[in-house]
């Protein structure tokens, strides 16, 4: 296997508890969308990421996989969301088994990434 830039092929836990983040938007706390562009976007879902792995008891580093979403054609966008994520505070998330998609849409209009964490226990 070649050797990844920054995230593992595979994660393995005996964890015996799981959590299961639904996809992280970048909704404000009134619902409304995050203003300016995709990189702003990125940091409302990092935000959002953190506080629901809190409410969950768990960190960053409890994250075994990561599925990012962006809506995008264009490997530059995917490289710089790629990069602000891995500067945000969730970064030691993206260390685990991660994959970043470029697509077509997401669910809110104007949304732009999306985040879906799995983490798991002590």
């Amino acid at each position: 296997m070649h050797v990844p830039p920054g995230y593992h092929h595979v994660t393995v836990t005996s964890a015996p508890r799981t959590v299961y983040l639904a996809g992280q938007c970048p909704l404000l706390p009134d619902g409304s969308l995050a203003a300016g562009g995709v990189l702003a976007q990125t940091d409302q879902v990092a935000a959002n990421t953190a506080r629901a792995l809190e409410h969950a008891g768990a960190t960053p580093a409890d994250v075994v996989r990561t599925v990012i979403y962006v809506v995008t054609e264009d490997r530059e966008v995917l490289s710089s969301v790629w990069a602000r994520l891995n500067a945000s505070p969730i970064a030691a998330a993206f260390s685990s088994a991660s994959t970043l998609l470029g697509v077509a849409q997401l669910g809110f209009p104007g949304q732009l990434v999306e985040l879906d964490v799995t983490a798991a226990l002590e």
